[in-house]
């Protein structure tokens, strides 16, 4: 049977004994505006994939950015990454019409890889909340409660608990049978997205999905709230407000990405569990894209501009390659050595 073009609606199927491949349609209802919608996701990608490999070489390199701080934030770039990279070249072959067909197998890998990258920047972010709660409230103890093996220990332990959280639902979705539904609306493999072309009872997906958002991102973003709630204590009782606004600007930069990470991917999450029929399908799929490609893009602008070292590193490195192109130019603008 040769595949139709034609056939691209919501409910197409074909004859099929085993699960995939499936078909990406891309955003529901905005198909003609797809090549549109791939223009600020490539300039988004290209920044994340620009702004996250300097920070990581950054850190890295510079002997002066190796403190915890700076290690975390050197896992959250290798998350952000990971998450961008796992998914936004594919979304973006279907938005530009290249390749929208995807194996059953890597639709689960795609999935499985994102998530995981996922539940570990979630977890970076919450280290991330302690670093800061340690260096605020118990200053004197920093050395010795936040070291390098920690920050190792906290990096091992994200991805184990990514890695744990995500092989019951990609077993469960082998486990389903596909009877012949192929069509996916989306622009990459989403766990609630694939368990709904099951032909099957997806209702053991449905609540473990639902649970995993809980006891992972929800129950994240709760104990980070708590330890903000201490650090706005301690910051309260500092006798000078010179002393409690520097304190409060060491948390600027972690709480704007705190807000742009956690908030489309929470009401995408939500949104496919109970807002199918209050939540257009077009918004739920690019809220879908928007935290998988704004926060790799935007976390290395924010800790770039809010932490004086990163600037000041970076300004450095900046001047250094601009003499040395100076220097193998000469006058005219020709190299002396042609």
């Amino acid at each position: 049977m040769e595949w139709d073009p034609a056939l691209t609606a919501l409910n197409w199927t074909v004859p099929s004994s085993g699960p995939g491949p499936f078909v990406l349609l891309g955003v529901p209802g905005l198909a003609t505006l797809h090549a549109w919608l791939s223009v600020p996701m490539l300039v988004l990608y290209m920044a994340a994939l620009t702004g996250n490999i300097l920070l990581l070489g950054l850190v890295a390199a510079d002997q002066a950015l190796r403190s915890p701080m700076y290690q975390l934030l050197g896992l959250l770039a290798a998350a952000d990454l990971v998450l961008a990279t796992s998914t936004v070249p594919k979304a973006l072959a279907v938005l530009w019409g290249l390749s929208g067909e995807i194996s059953f197998g890597a639709c689960l890998a795609q999935l499985f890889v994102a998530h995981v990258a996922f539940i570990v920047e979630s977890s970076v972010l919450l280290a991330m909340a302690v670093d800061r709660y340690v260096a605020i409230c118990q200053p004197l103890r920093y050395a010795a409660l936040l070291t390098q093996r920690v920050v190792g220990t906290v990096a091992v332990a994200a991805v184990t608990r990514g890695a744990c959280v995500m092989a019951p639902p990609v077993a469960l979705l082998q486990r389903l049978p596909y009877c012949g539904r192929r069509a996916l609306p989306h622009t990459y493999c989403e766990h609630m997205g694939v368990a709904r072309l099951a032909c099957g009872d997806t209702r053991p997906n449905i609540w473990y999905g639902l649970a995993t958002t809980l006891l992972s991102p929800v129950l994240d973003l709760g104990l980070i709230g708590t330890s903000y709630a201490l650090i706005l204590r301690a910051v309260c009782r500092l006798p000078s407000h010179g002393a409690r606004r520097k304190a409060l600007g060491t948390c600027v930069a972690h709480a704007s990405v705190i807000i742009l990470f956690y908030t489309p991917a929470l009401f995408s999450f939500l949104t496919h569990r109970f807002g199918q029929h209050t939540v257009p399908g077009h918004v739920h799929i690019l809220l879908a894209n928007l935290y998988v490609v704004v926060p790799p893009a935007l976390n290395p602008v924010v800790y770039g501009v809010r932490t004086r070292q990163i600037t000041q590193r970076l300004q450095h490195l900046l001047r250094l390659c601009w003499t040395g192109a100076m220097r193998n130019v000469g006058p005219g603008g020709a190299n002396p050595q042609e």
